[in-house]
């Protein structure tokens, strides 16, 4: 079955492949690089208008610039890209508006005639967006037969540019990584691409976005999470231009496809996607009757309402139309399917599905997502991450009973419940353990995240089957998709019938009669405090400030800081016990303030290389120690 070609919004900028808009900053005169992040700023608030085929940008007196993007919805050919003035193509205005346009994703948007091209509804999903990576999965062929290859020469080539533009980037900090540092990242992320280096390309585009979502002040957008995608760049780049056969340095494409013959999926939850990159839709999570987590997206470029609308979106799977909705709380025999590394199912030709019976979470194979403790499932996650280059845990969905004692600003405080035995259907809080953070996991309005766990924060006492993510860089804290009852719990949820036993929190809205009546001897006083959270009050924070100033302000404002904080920043972490934290601050302040001479006496420009290994040298320190910090949250009774 043929799928639709996407269509073109004409009120928003489309995507443009990174080669595209590499190239065109390129051939802008060198004059015109200084007035370029100034005039991308000035004609990004300009509105969008629709043009034949595509968009249209009026740029000023004499200056049209006209987007017709390919059947990817993607800008593609330097063709698609068009200004009205005699300066064209090496005009400001072309250049600026290939700019201001999203970063498109290679894999996703290329030549939509070749036989290996995505599906147009195979985009970044929520924990894919979030990380970039596809974790311990995203591996070469080598990597799985356990051959290591020395990368080739331009391999090493590749990632020696990558290093380069990085280093810059870094010690330059965003306000000075513009327009043109990030065509430089982009040329060399291509250059990656045709190298075959697909993680160290899904790096520095993400940095390119990081970058650009820093410099809008985006809503959403963290520090810290441009802080890791920087040190996965330089991490992988540094390793590779040395030479290291590391296989999982390479990666793998994230969408290559492999047949996966008959399979029967259960759906477990759906969750609603709306990217920092322009994409939003639905992701609907699986379970394989074997207990593979599988997922199936409709997730495109759009807004906020897309994802909202998604509650019921219907897409193709080869001949059949799947609805997110029923599939969720559902389950399908597919034969013919091809799954990808990640565990992303495909929908492409001569697939065939069959409807199945929905089955309960208490059932086989969903049931296995509560068959062990929290803390135990926790501490596999964060163990089978590299805390050199952390694939960050959090990607894979846990399930537990909790049940409620407060709420603590917009989380809801739960205490994970003693398993079940044969004395009866009584259940209790497991003796010292953690009080857990349950997080929206999307704070948007148009969700219905956050009304629902002011629900379910109004019932101390109230017992809950949730599943969710573990937050990999907050103490105790899971990002709830789903809730439901517990089995044989009296003061639990009453969900509707068609429900099947659970409401996914970003769609479904909690009501009052969905919670028990309110019996005050079943209710608890509520907790409205919390212990201190391991990471946030360690000393551990003057190291991850210090890294931090060096993506947002640069080289410069490590230097000065360091001169002015000097004595108080390693002091109190070795006195705290983190001694090597307080070695690579002290090595990153050093570095940071070094200049040569020449042969004449004179100061020469620093070196970015040197600067760039103690910044990640100080980074991937701080990740793993946090990392353990997190894990010992999740098994180190509560203190205050």
């Amino acid at each position: 079955m043929t799928h639709r070609t996407p269509t073109t919004d004409t009120d928003r900028l489309p995507p443009v492949l990174p080669v595209v808009a590499a190239a065109a900053v390129a051939a802008l005169p060198s004059r015109l690089h200084k007035r370029l992040d100034a005039t991308v700023e000035r004609l990004a608030g300009v509105p969008v208008g629709p043009a034949d085929g595509g968009v249209s940008i009026d740029c000023g007196a004499e200056a049209l610039v006209t987007l017709m993007p390919g059947p990817t919805g993607a800008v593609t050919d330097p063709q698609q890209a068009r200004c009205s003035c005699l300066l064209s193509p090496r005009c400001l205005h072309r250049t600026a508006i290939l700019v201001a346009c999203p970063v498109a994703d290679p894999a996703t948007h290329s030549d939509s005639a070749s036989p290996t091209a995505p599906s147009t509804h195979d985009s970044p999903g929520p924990a894919a967006e979030r990380t970039g990576r596809t974790g311990k999965s995203s591996r070469t062929a080598a990597g799985r037969t356990g051959r290591s290859t020395a990368p080739t020469k331009a391999q090493q080539a590749a990632a020696d540019a990558l290093w380069r533009a990085a280093a810059g980037v870094l010690a330059a900090g965003v306000p000075a990584a513009g327009a043109v540092p990030q065509a430089e990242l982009l040329r060399a992320a291509h250059s990656a691409r045709l190298a075959g280096l697909p993680r160290a390309e899904n790096a520095a585009l993400r940095t390119v976005r990081g970058l650009r979502a820093h410099r809008e002040r985006q809503a959403g957008h963290r520090q810290a999470e441009l802080v890791e995608v920087l040190h996965d760049l330089l991490y992988v780049a540094g390793r590779l231009a040395a030479g290291d056969p590391d296989p999982g340095l390479v990666g793998i494409l994230r969408r290559a496809y492999q047949p996966d013959g008959t399979l029967e999926v259960y759906g477990g939850c759906r969750e609603p996607v709306i990217s920092a990159t322009g994409y939003a839709g639905v992701v609907t999570h699986l379970v394989t009757a074997d207990g593979r987590q599988l997922s199936f997206a409709d997730v495109k470029p759009g807004g906020p309402e897309r994802a909202r609308d998604g509650a019921r979106t219907v897409t193709e799977m080869g001949a059949v139309a799947v609805n997110h909705a029923t599939l969720a709380r559902g389950g399908l025999r597919i034969s013919g399917t091809t799954v990808s590394p990640d565990g992303r199912l495909g929908a492409g030709q001569g697939i065939r599905a069959t409807p199945l019976t929905g089955t309960d979470w208490s059932a086989a194979p969903l049931a296995e997502l509560f068959a062990r403790p929290l803390a135990e499932v926790v501490t596999a996650q964060l163990a089978a991450d590299d805390a050199q280059a952390p694939a960050p845990a959090g990607t894979a969905l846990v399930g537990g009973d909790l049940m409620v004692v407060g709420a603590v600003g917009g989380q809801v405080l739960a205490r994970e419940l003693a398993p079940a035995t044969d004395a009866g259907p009584d259940r209790v809080p497991v003796p010292d353990g953690p009080v857990i953070r349950l997080a929206p996991a999307n704070s948007h309005p148009m969700l219905a995240h956050v009304t629902n766990l002011r629900r379910l924060a109004s019932w101390p006492g109230l017992q809950l089957r949730v599943v969710g993510r573990l937050d990999p860089d907050r103490a105790s804290t899971l990002r709830p998709l789903a809730v439901g009852p517990v089995p044989g719990a009296a003061t639990t949820l009453r969900l509707p019938t068609d429900w099947h036993g659970r409401a996914d929190l970003g769609y479904d809205e909690i009501q009052g009669g969905h919670l028990p009546p309110r019996d005050p001897a079943a209710m608890l006083e509520p907790v409205l405090a919390v212990g201190a959270d391991a990471v946030a009050e360690s000393p551990l924070w003057r190291v991850r400030r210090l890294v931090e100033l060096a993506v947002s302000g640069g080289r410069r404002a490590v230097a000065e800081a360091a001169r002015g904080e000097r004595a108080g920043l390693a002091g109190p972490l070795r006195r705290s016990g983190f001694i090597t934290a307080a070695a690579v601050a002290d090595a990153l302040a050093d570095e940071s303030d070094r200049r040569g001479r020449d042969a004449f006496g004179r100061l020469t420009d620093p070196d970015p290389n040197r600067y760039a290994w103690a910044w990640l040298a100080a980074t991937a320190h701080l990740a793993a120690a946090e990392r353990e910090l997190i894990r010992s949250s999740w098994t180190t009774p509560p203190v205050g």
